[in-house]
């Protein structure tokens, strides 16, 4: 029953790749006309401070924590 799961999820993955990566087609195509890429920076420095902002919190809640388990 597993094997079969997780046989159906891959198939899944494989299969709807291509359908995933079209959703952002407009962008794409608007970052990479784009003369200066002043739009494409701006677009990959908000991912990255989106993706940083749970990392530093999870390691500030971390921190807290160690240093209560400490005392």
């Amino acid at each position: 029953m597993k094997s079969k799961f997780l046989f159906s999820a891959l198939l899944f993955i494989i299969f709807t790749t291509d359908l995933v990566y079209s959703q952002c087609s407009m962008c794409r195509a608007v970052l990479e006309s784009e003369e200066g890429q002043v739009t494409a920076k701006g677009i990959n420095n908000g991912i990255l401070y989106l993706m940083a902002i749970p990392y530093l919190l999870v390691g500030v809640v971390g921190w807290k924590v160690f240093q209560i388990l400490k005392k």
